[in-house]
């Protein structure tokens, strides 16, 4: 066990959760991500990274080697189990997840932040193009929801879908003004302007 507290991350807490349902391997791991509709929420189409978290839980001592599984038809493989300490960690991590807002550097606010390089209408294409794709998104959302509800399943089991649903029907609703702004001119600029603002803004 390294002296540091282990490190959180969505798809180590993922793992720790999906380990309390019953032991697993890194396939099985990967397998429920997707049956169970969680590569919304955590990335694991890399499966080198899910190894990576894996070996990292495994040498902060909150996942441990059940049993190594023996197969003709496929490669050995690893089963793990959560740990007492992985039990504890995974409700510490959820807890604080859950209520403390974290600044992240996503994509989208970083590509704001340097709109000028790019001309109005250019802005305004790009923008259209990713309100089209907002949309779909948000068509797979609903049609998530409304199957996962089919189903009897209690409410605690969608909350991360209505989340996603609901940041996405918002993004897209934002995108899509900006936009009409954009075509209607009323959100313009010049460079002469913006110079001058950076002059006076320097001198003070």
């Amino acid at each position: 066990m390294t002296s540091s507290a282990p490190r959180s991350s969505p798809l180590a807490l993922t793992v720790l959760a999906l380990l309390h349902y019953k032991p697993l391997h890194p396939y099985g791991i990967q397998r429920l991500v997707k049956d169970w509709g969680k590569e919304q929420v955590v990335n694991v189409r890399q499966r080198a990274s899910l190894y990576r978290t894996i070996e990292r839980l495994d040498g902060d001592g909150l996942i441990a080697v059940r049993e190594t599984e023996r197969d003709q038809q496929y490669p050995e493989r690893t089963v793990y189990e959560v740990t007492d300490a992985g039990r504890e960690t995974a409700r510490a991590w959820l807890e604080e997840m859950l209520s403390t807002p974290k600044h992240e550097f996503p994509e989208f606010p970083a590509a704001l932040s340097n709109l000028l390089l790019l001309t109005p209408e250019e802005i305004a294409n790009a923008l259209e193009r990713r309100a089209d794709a907002l949309a779909q998104q948000l068509d797979a959302l609903e049609a998530a929801l409304a199957a996962e509800a089919g189903q009897g399943l209690p409410r605690i089991t969608r909350l991360e879908s209505e989340y996603l649903r609901a940041v996405t029907a918002a993004e897209l609703e934002w995108v899509r003004a900006v936009v009409e702004d954009l075509r209607a001119g009323g959100l313009a600029w010049s460079k002469d302007h913006l110079d001058a603002l950076a002059a006076e803004l320097a001198q003070q």
